[in-house]
């Protein structure tokens, strides 16, 4: 375990000399806003993996050196949680990224595939899961549970070489490139504005344009008071709770008290900025109320071209091994059925550029 200043200093610049690193961390993320960073796991080749204890090392910043060394690919499975958590503690954005998940998802697998069952399929290692519930913040952490973490890393650069072995394609290979550079860029960092919060919560849907907008007021509200407080989202007002008072437009704080939504305490502390909020809403002109979030629906035409498109996926994925999941979902499919060619600033915006448009283009 790296432990010393002096240690971490040394990997840092052992690992800035090498061509790529295995990368990973451990966090909780239960009763805060942000994760807490309890293990980072590095790499620099299958023998060679190490812990660094982010709780014994104060300034985590020297990290960003290995972070944006364009000449050391960073190899992690399912990237961009562990690189927004790096990027808080280290405050720069990684540079020569390779998500083993994404790769997967171009090579004939599922990118959706988790890093053991990844690890099983193409070096026929079987790892436990004995850990997958440990509280990484505890020390000292037991043999189990080191061997559990270096695990996470210690078959990543094997794992690159192999999944790109299986993308013989130039052009498929391309197509994989553009998207590892989507996790170089600032915007991946950027956290979504608070005002688009509620486009998250479940059952928006269901609500009308007015009630929409009174949503929108309590999840960017509910946003900023869970960041101050550094509290999980739901610890302030559960999404259920603000469905519930956008729908029923709960002004007052005598009708929110009776209604028993919010305990005492709560209602007693944040019922006036949430009758606020209520308010606000209702006092928007027409024009401004955001638009509706309820579900597409199809023409019979437009299903029988939808349900094309999905064919022409599947035989994308069995012919060039592209997963479909890794181009869209269901709903930005039928999005890009019914507008493409129509209304292009309501297709799914990741369909008007790059090797998605490209692809798709085929299809049309």
């Amino acid at each position: 375990m790296i432990t010393s200043v002096r240690e971490f200093n040394t990997l840092i610049e052992r690992a800035c000399a090498t061509d790529c690193v295995g990368l990973d961390t451990e966090f909780i993320w239960e009763r805060t806003y942000y994760p807490k960073l309890g293990l980072i796991q590095l790499a620099l080749s299958d023998e060679e993996c190490f812990l660094i204890d982010p709780l014994a090392i104060d300034d985590l910043t020297p990290f960003g050196r290995l972070l944006t060394n364009p000449d050391v690919v960073k190899i992690l499975h399912d990237a961009p949680q562990d690189l927004m958590i790096l990027f808080r503690v280290t405050g720069v954005v990684p540079q020569n990224v390779f998500d083993t998940r994404i790769a997967a998802g171009f090579s004939g697998l599922s990118s959706t595939i988790s890093l053991a069952d990844l690890i099983n399929i193409l070096l026929e290692i079987n790892l436990p899961k004995t850990e997958t519930r440990t509280n990484w913040l505890n020390r000292p952490l037991n043999s189990l549970q080191i061997d559990y973490a270096l695990d996470d890393v210690r078959y990543l650069r094997a794992l690159r070489i192999l999944l790109l072995a299986r993308i013989i394609v130039p052009e498929i290979r391309e197509w994989l490139d553009q998207e590892m550079k989507l996790l170089s860029l600032p915007k991946a960092y950027a956290p979504p504005a608070d005002d688009l919060r509620y486009l998250r919560i479940k059952g928006s849907a269901s609500l009308d344009r007015r009630s929409l907008a009174i949503l929108r007021n309590l999840a960017g509200w509910r946003e900023q008071e869970a960041r101050t407080r550094n509290q999980p989202r739901g610890h302030i007002v559960s999404d259920k709770t603000l469905l519930t008072i956008a729908r029923e437009r709960t002004d007052s704080l005598a009708t929110l008290t009776a209604s028993n939504l919010l305990t005492g305490k709560k209602a007693q502390r944040y019922g006036d900025l949430i009758t606020e909020a209520v308010r606000s809403g209702l006092a928007l002109d027409d024009r401004d109320l955001p638009g509706t979030n309820r579900r597409i629906r199809l023409s019979s035409s437009e299903m029988s071209a939808y349900k094309q498109l999905l064919r022409y996926l599947d035989k994308v994925h069995q012919v060039q091994g592209v997963d479909p999941h890794i181009v869209g979902n269901n709903l930005e499919f039928k999005q890009l059925i019914k507008h493409h060619g129509k209304n292009s600033t309501r297709l799914p915006h990741k369909f008007t550029a790059g090797w998605r448009k490209e692809l798709l283009e085929r299809f049309f």
